[in-house]
């Protein structure tokens, strides 16, 4: 029990905020950095235990996403690269709000509940992004490590998806990669090389892409990826983070909720566009028509154009390996009938937050799963994965049947299957475009969106709501269900949901129709509705025109 001395001693260099209560959700914790201190020390507590317990390489990520500059956050990796298990989340709150006194015995009751050995090795491998905060919390984090006898490697700065991609390589002895940043340029360079090797770019602007770097990591990664590429495709970052603010009017959340492109862009009409989120897990495509009309292609759009490419090359392998699509219930029904009636594949919808997403989709064979946001990847699985290459090596194939199979192993090696990954779903995505020669327009025609509104609700107790259905039908309070069924009946192709928020007490709206005026009027009907019948708080909702 010395280590307990020890952790103690350096605690007290990293005081608890009184009265201030964390929780651990999806993204990790996220707060004012200034408040993080005694959160990132008991991470790095954690970690150690987690990797104690798993006798695997753990990972801790510093960063806060899409939120503000002076915002800060950590969130734990689970040894393949997964998210942190749910029983851990729990310990992780524990752990974070416990006083100061009360920290050992927390600790000894993660001990005990899990049978852990503490003579076991423990390894930690760390990241962090380029918040001006980052750098001191993630040294708290090795203060946390090494007070519990833990070894780490710092990656210094690195995209969320590199931290998940190294953890990955670290436990399955580099067979997913080799554990290097340059390891990881490598792999995912070397596998879209090949895979656009067989298409010939006829048109300068098909290789130019621009790419709004949220002034974040991302733009920084990209930047250095981009001498791997060979000239193949022509990046030209914006919001390089060389004086914008960290997601100031510009990153993927901000396109997506505004609809609008982020500022430092200029685009020309109809040129090709992307939007990256401040950790790099998260990636939109746009364009403005000649017509100056604002074209989002969000994750829906990005999940149907990989699902297609997908689908074609299984067909054309032979293989018969399951794909299905997961969504969440902002999905766009467009999608979602396209998917399922046009391209008979089937579709699945789950509760909002990537975890649930990742889970659905490793029933697959193949699973391609994203949000509405513009989070996510495809997994395939170890059976497919192992068909897909044996066939792809198989010295008597030729012809169709070798090549498909030889496309899909090149997008499984770009494809980073740990979590959402901006740069390799950029390079997938741009491939897939080469390979069918299509421009933005020709993807974004495949299916037309519905228009939709997103809208909040302040409440007093967001708890009041209580949901089924994948979070599409209410339960509670009585009667506000009854009362979105009617409204839905008014308008043409419409539906409407009701969630609570998962950070503040507010209830999230969501409603599409045939057009945008009967989507914004359906929303605003359901938010009175939600006002009156879940306790809202402040002005009653007005209709935004």
């Amino acid at each position: 029990m010395a280590y307990f001395q020890e952790v103690a001693i350096i605690s007290g260099a990293y005081p608890k905020p009184v009265a201030l209560v964390l929780q651990y959700g999806t993204a990790g914790f996220r707060a004012k950095a200034d408040q993080l201190d005694h959160v990132m020390y008991r991470m790095g507590l954690l970690a150690v235990l987690r990797s104690k317990k798993t006798k695997s390489t753990i990972g801790v990520m510093v960063t806060a996403s899409h939120n503000p500059e002076e915002d800060n956050g950590v969130k734990l990796v689970d040894p393949l690269g997964e998210m942190l298990a749910p029983t851990w989340e729990a310990y992780a709150t524990q752990l974070a709000n416990a006083e100061e006194q009360d920290l050992k015995s927390v600790l000894i009751n993660i001990l005990d509940n899990e049978s852990m050995n503490l003579q076991e090795m423990a390894r930690v491998v760390l990241g962090r992004d380029t918040r001006p905060s980052s750098q001191k919390l993630a040294q708290v984090v090795v203060d946390g490590v090494t007070a519990l006898g833990g070894t780490y490697q710092d990656y210094g700065l690195v995209s969320t998806p590199q931290l998940h991609y190294m953890v990955c390589c670290w436990n399955t002895m580099e067979q997913y990669g080799t554990a290097t940043v340059e390891g990881y340029y490598r792999k995912l360079s070397q596998a879209f090389l090949a895979l656009t090797k067989q298409t010939t770019y006829h048109l300068e602007e098909l290789r130019q892409l621009n790419v709004d770097g949220a002034n974040g990591i991302g733009a920084l990664k990209l930047q250095e990826l981009e001498p791997y590429l060979q000239k193949k495709l022509l990046l030209k970052v914006h919001n390089d983070g060389a004086s914008g603010k960290l997601n100031y009017l510009c990153g993927a959340d901000f396109v997506k909720v505004q609809q609008k492109p982020p500022q430092g862009l200029d685009m020309k009409a109809n040129e090709r566009s992307c939007s990256f989120d401040g950790d790099a897990d998260r990636i939109v495509y746009y364009y403005i028509s000649e017509s100056g009309y604002f074209h989002l292609l969000d994750g829906d759009k990005i999940a149907t154009l990989i699902t297609i490419f997908l689908k074609e090359l299984l067909a054309k392998a032979d293989l018969d390996l399951q794909i299905a699509v997961v969504q969440t219930a902002y999905a766009n029904g467009s999608s979602t009938r396209y998917i399922e009636e046009v391209m008979q594949v089937p579709v699945y919808c789950v509760n909002t937050g990537v975890k649930y997403l990742h889970h659905k989709a490793q029933e697959f064979d193949v699973g391609v799963y994203f949000e509405a946001n513009g989070h996510g990847t495809v997994l395939f699985s170890k059976a497919a994965e192992s068909k897909i290459r044996q066939l792809a090596q198989d010295k008597n194939q030729m012809g169709e049947k070798s090549n498909a199979a030889k496309m899909l192993e090149n997008t499984i090696d770009l494809i980073n299957q740990t979590v959402g990954d901006a740069i390799s779903d950029l390079l997938t995505i741009e491939a897939i475009l080469s390979i069918k020669g299509f421009t933005i327009q020709q993807w974004d025609f495949i299916y037309t969106d519905l228009p939709n509104r997103q809208l909040k609700v302040k409440v007093s107790d967001r708890q009041v709501i209580v949901t089924v259905d994948a979070g599409r039908r209410t339960v509670s309070p009585a009667g506000l269900q009854q009362n979105i069924d009617a409204l839905v009946k008014q308008y043409n192709l419409s539906r409407a949901f009701v969630r609570p928020s998962g950070t503040e007490d507010v209830v999230r709206v969501y409603a599409e129709a045939d057009t945008q005026t009967n989507a914004d009027t359906l929303a605003h009907e359901v938010s009175l509705v939600v006002y009156k019948l879940a306790g809202g708080v402040g002005e009653e909702p007005k209709l935004i025109h």
